[in-house]
């Protein structure tokens, strides 16, 4: 993996990213050090609405017991 300096990355910026979109790892280096990594993102999952449904009942609404209180204050 080489070390792309920064003026070269803010140079080639937009290639950098196609780089890494493709799955290429890409550290960008100040002063010939590893100072940051490109990477590529891993796909997100769409959420699903209500896949909690009717987990929760009434009971999640109650009160803390006294011993549980206590618990949380001190």
């Amino acid at each position: 993996m080489d070390i792309v300096n920064v003026h070269e990355a803010k140079t080639h910026f937009s290639k950098l990213l196609d780089r890494a979109h493709n799955g290429e790892e890409i550290i960008i280096g100040k002063a010939g050090k590893p100072y940051a990594k490109l990477i590529p993102l891993s796909p997100v999952k769409e959420r699903v609405p209500g896949i909690a449904k009717g987990a929760v009942t009434d009971a999640f609404f109650e009160p803390l017991p006294e011993s549980e209180l206590e618990a949380w204050e001190s």
